[in-house]
C-alpha cells in the first residue's frame, strides 16, 4: 500500500475548502435545488436547525443527503409542478445519519478513505485553528503553510501542536470533503501510488458486475424505484437476444444535477426511461403535451408559474440539461446519437487513472465500464464508482498488465 496514505492526514485536504453553508429540514425544495447546484456529486447534507445562532455544525445535527434525484421524483409524483417545490426538504430527506461522519483533521487519509469504502459520503472536519499535527516523516501542508517535521521536534512539542486553537468551540469553522475531494487529492499522486494507476481496471478488480439496469421500455418512474444508493444511478439498456446488453443511457442523480426539477418530473411521470434518457427531439414528429389540451395548440417547453393560465408544452431533454438527439421517439436504437445524454463509458481494458480523471473532469459519481472485444459498442459488462476506486489504490500492488 502506498505511503502516500499514511504519512498525509484529512487535514491536508481541506485548505481552500469553504466553511459548510447548512441546509435545514425546514428549508424548502427551491433552497436544496440551490445548494445542490453549487455541491458536489449532486447532493448536499441536510441538518436540524441550530439551537442557537451561533452553534457549530456537528454530526448530532446531521439527518442525511437529499439529492436532485430525489427531488425530481418527490416533484413527479406529487404531481403538483411548481407547487411542490415549496415543500420543506423534511418531506423529502430520508434519514441516514452514516452518510457523514464528524472527524479530526489529523485522522489518517487511509482511515478516511475505509470509512469512505464503507458508506461514508461526507467528513465534517473542523477549520479555525491552527492543527500542527503530523505524521511519520514527511512534512504536511496545512494552513496555507509547510510544517516542520514531527521528528525534529521534540515530544512535547509535538503533544502541544496536536491541540486545536484556544478559541472557544462556538467559533470553530467546519468544512465538508466530499469524495470527489478525496478523487482529486488522489489524481495530484498518482506518481506515489505508481504501479496502480497504469493498471487495467479489470486487474485490479475494480470493476462491479452488480450494476443496476432496467429495460428502455420501462416507465421512469418505476426505472427510479431501483435506483440503489451507491453509486446512485440506474443504466438504461436494451437487451439483445444473446443477453447482451447494450446501455443508451442511465437515469443517476449526477445526470440530474443543476435540472430544471418541474421539466424532469413531468418526463420522469410521463415517458419511459429510453425516452428520458434520449429525450425527445424538439423537431421530432412526436408531440408531447405536459398538460392535455388540443393537438392545435403546442408550444415549447417552458414552466407553468403559479397565477398562470397552463400551457401545452412538449418535452424537450434541454429542459433538464441533456442535449437533444436528432431522432424522434419510436425510431430504431442505430438511429441513436451520442451527446451530452449518452452515458458516461470506458473499457474494462481502461487505466484506473484515466477513469479516475474521466470522473473528475466530468464531476460524475460512476463510469459505466463496456466490453472492448464485443462487435457492437455499448455493451455492458460493469459500473465504476467510487468505492470501487478507494478499494483499488489501497490494495498491495501486483504484477498485471499495464495499458499504453
Amino acid at each position: 500500500m502506498a505511503a502516500v496514505f499514511f504519512h498525509h492526514v484529512v487535514g491536508d485536504l481541506t485548505v481552500g475548502k469553504p466553511e459548510v453553508a447548512e441546509l435545514h429540514d425546514t428549508d424548502t425544495l427551491d433552497d436544496a435545488a440551490r445548494a445542490i447546484a453549487a455541491s458536489p456529486e449532486g447532493t448536499v447534507p441536510v441538518w436540524r436547525p441550530r439551537a442557537t445562532p451561533d452553534e457549530p455544525p456537528s454530526g448530532a445535527r446531521f439527518i442525511g443527503m437529499i439529492s436532485a434525484l430525489d427531488i425530481a421524483a418527490f416533484v413527479a409524483a406529487s404531481g403538483a409542478g411548481d407547487r411542490a417545490m415549496r415543500a420543506v426538504v423534511g418531506e423529502v430527506v430520508q434519514p441516514n445519519p452514516g452518510l457523514l461522519r464528524e472527524i479530526d483533521p489529523g485522522t489518517r487519509l487511509i482511515d478516511a478513505l475505509e470509512l469512505m469504502r464503507h458508506g461514508v459520503k461526507r467528513f465534517l472536519v473542523r477549520k479555525s485553528g491552527t492543527w500542527t499535527g503530523i505524521t511519520k516523516r514527511f512534512s504536511v501542508l496545512y494552513n496555507g503553510k509547510w510544517l516542520k517535521n514531527m521528528e525534529s521536534t521534540s515530544p512535547s512539542a509535538a503533544s502541544s501542536s496536536r491541540q486545536p486553537s484556544s478559541a472557544s468551540s462556538s467559533a470553530d469553522k467546519f468544512c465538508c470533503l466530499a469524495r470527489e475531494d478525496v478523487l482529486r487529492f488522489l489524481i495530484g499522486c498518482l506518481g506515489a501510488l505508481a504501479p496502480i494507476p497504469l493498471t487495467q481496471i479489470s486487474s485490479l478488480g475494480a470493476i462491479s458486475p452488480h450494476y443496476c439496469h432496467v429495460e428502455a421500455s420501462v416507465p421512469a418512474m418505476e426505472a427510479i424505484q431501483k435506483i440503489p444508493q451507491d453509486p446512485s444511478a440506474v443504466a438504461v439498456v436494451e437487451t439483445a437476444p444473446d443477453g447482451t446488453r447494450k446501455i443508451l443511457g442511465d437515469i443517476s442523480t449526477y445526470k440530474l444535477w443543476k435540472c430544471d426539477y418541474v421539466s424532469a418530473a413531468w418526463a420522469l411521470a410521463n415517458l419511459s426511461a429510453g425516452q428520458f434518457v434520449i429525450g425527445a427531439d424538439e423537431n421530432g414528429s412526436t408531440s408531447i403535451s405536459i398538460i392535455p389540451e388540443p393537438p392545435t395548440s403546442p408550444s415549447t417547453v417552458e414552466e407553468i408559474s403559479p397565477g398562470r393560465s397552463p400551457r401545452a408544452k412538449k418535452f424537450s431533454s434541454r429542459s433538464i440539461g441533456f442535449q437533444a438527439n436528432q431522432m424522434s421517439i419510436g425510431r430504431s436504437r442505430s438511429m441513436y446519437h451520442r451527446g451530452r445524454s449518452s452515458p458516461l463509458t470506458c473499457k474494462s481494458t481502461s487505466s484506473l487513472a484515466a477513469v479516475m480523471a474521466q470522473m473528475l473532469s466530468h464531476r460524475a459519481t460512476h463510469v459505466w465500464v463496456t466490453d472492448p472485444e464485443a462487435e457492437e459498442d455499448g455493451v455492458l459488462v460493469g459500473v465504476v464508482g467510487y468505492t470501487e476506486i478507494f478499494s483499488a489504490v489501497t490494495r498491495s500492488p501486483c504484477p498485471s498488465p499495464t495499458t499504453s
